[in-house]
């Protein structure tokens, strides 16, 4: 589990490896130290009385030349974020993780994945990334706020990823007609027919607080030419609805983001 959410508490490893009716954590605090002690796993700090763990880089690699997982992008074993005070955020990145889906494809995650156009320079990492196998390969993008940014600021994250999803790239050999084709389609996301949706779960202050967090979300997104979805971690762990805050809509992306020139 941690080799895929990076870190959790012995109490959202026990609600994976244990039976839903039982508390599973002095087993998981048991097992957790003898990792420690082969210097395959560590804790870096507390979120309340519960110890963060993370896999250190040795035990990244023991995952990695075991080939229990399917190859992901080289990411950090979450120790720095925990010693630099994203121990809170990273834990909700893993509650949602948990909320969504629990212990189904639970391998398919990939956490802290960089979204980048070196031509406009946009760069931004989503928290999370939900790629289901299947025959259209569902993918689902996550993006935690844990509330300690502001609401602008995390307006403007969003909007990153309309411009993500707007950006298109000419494609033919020169002195041809060619075309342009959108960059996430060819270069990212080569199996999917729509850009991903965008899933915004809002965390870390009291429901009422989440609540007016995300109808000023809605607020200032409005418009926005991906599918957005949101709601609030506790909302999420009640299985309640999300509410949708924007509809994918690839002709309104066209009309606002200039065509590349061709060649």
């Amino acid at each position: 589990m941690l080799a895929c959410v990076r870190v959790a508490t012995a109490r959202q490893m026990a609600r994976v490896i244990t039976a839903e009716d039982a508390d599973g954590r002095s087993y998981v605090r048991r097992a957790m130290r003898k990792l420690a002690e082969q210097g395959l796993a560590e804790t870096n700090g507390k979120q309340g009385k519960e110890l963060i763990w993370n896999l250190t880089r040795a035990g990244l690699r023991a995952v990695a030349d075991g080939n229990e997982l399917p190859a992901r992008p080289r990411a950090g074993t979450g120790a720095k974020a925990v010693r630099a005070g994203f121990g809170p955020h990273a834990l909700a990145v893993t509650e949602t993780i948990l909320a969504f889906g629990g212990r189904q494809h639970l391998t398919d995650w990939q956490v802290e994945v960089n979204h980048a156009i070196k031509e406009t320079g946009l760069t931004f990492n989503t928290d999370a990334v939900l790629a289901a196998p299947g025959k259209t390969f569902e993918v689902r993008l996550f993006e935690i706020d844990n509330g300690t940014m502001s609401r602008a600021k995390l307006a403007r994250e969003v909007w990153d990823y309309e411009r993500y999803a707007g950006h298109r790239v000419w494609e033919g050999a020169r002195g041809t007609i060619g075309g342009t084709f959108p960059f996430w389609s060819r270069y990212r996301y080569t199996r999917s027919e729509r850009f991903p949706p965008l899933h915004v779960v809002l965390a870390g202050k009291e429901e009422h607080l989440l609540q007016r967090r995300l109808e000023a979300l809605a607020e200032a997104v409005d418009g926005i030419a991906v599918s957005v979805f949101a709601t609030t971690l506790p909302a999420l762990q009640r299985r309640e609805k999300w509410v949708r805050l924007g509809t994918d809509n690839p002709g309104r992306r066209r009309e606002r983001y200039p065509e590349p020139v061709g060649r």
